[in-house]
């Protein structure tokens, strides 16, 4: 059969060429995709980390804030202390009639202690949900590349703080 007589003439240019072919793709792809394959995964693994220390830096900075919270409330608490028994050892000097007015004015010390506490409070509180947004804010942009806007951040902030 000369389909069969041929086999062998054709069997040998059809392998050259497959060899020629493979050897093309196995170059092309091995020498050329393959290293920016392997650049653009290393790129992802570095702004990955990179962000990921960023959070930590955002993260300290708002523990940072609620230290500096805490030593403000204990600072006014002590201070509400003071000048609470310095208002009850004038007090007790006093004779009966002024024991009176010492009252009043012990009154009128602890809600100006107590109003300073909830004003100190109410701004470190503010400060916090402030530097939370801002680190949402910034955490969204840079891990998921989407931006939220400064108000949006603040309010799901808020919505989070009051369910805390």
């Amino acid at each position: 059969m000369p389909q069969l007589n041929q086999l062998a003439e054709v069997a040998n240019s059809q392998f050259f060429w497959l060899l020629l072919v493979l050897g093309a793709i196995y170059f092309g792809i091995g020498k050329g995709m393959l290293p920016k394959i392997h650049a653009t995964v290393d790129a992802r693994e570095k702004r990955m980390a990179e962000d990921l220390a960023a959070a930590e830096a955002a993260r300290a900075q708002a523990d940072a804030v609620e230290a500096a919270y805490r030593e403000r409330m204990d600072a006014s608490r002590a201070e509400a202390t003071k000048l609470t028994g310095k208002a009850k050892d004038e007090g007790a000097k006093s004779m009966e009639k002024s024991l009176g007015e010492a009252d009043a004015a012990i009154s009128a010390k602890i809600g100006e202690a107590q109003q300073s506490l909830r004003a100190s409070r109410e701004a470190a509180v503010k400060e916090i949900e402030q530097a939370a947004a801002e680190l949402a804010s910034e955490i969204a942009r840079t891990v998921a590349g989407v931006e939220v806007k400064a108000a949006d951040s603040a309010r799901a902030v808020k919505e989070v703080m009051a369910n805390a």
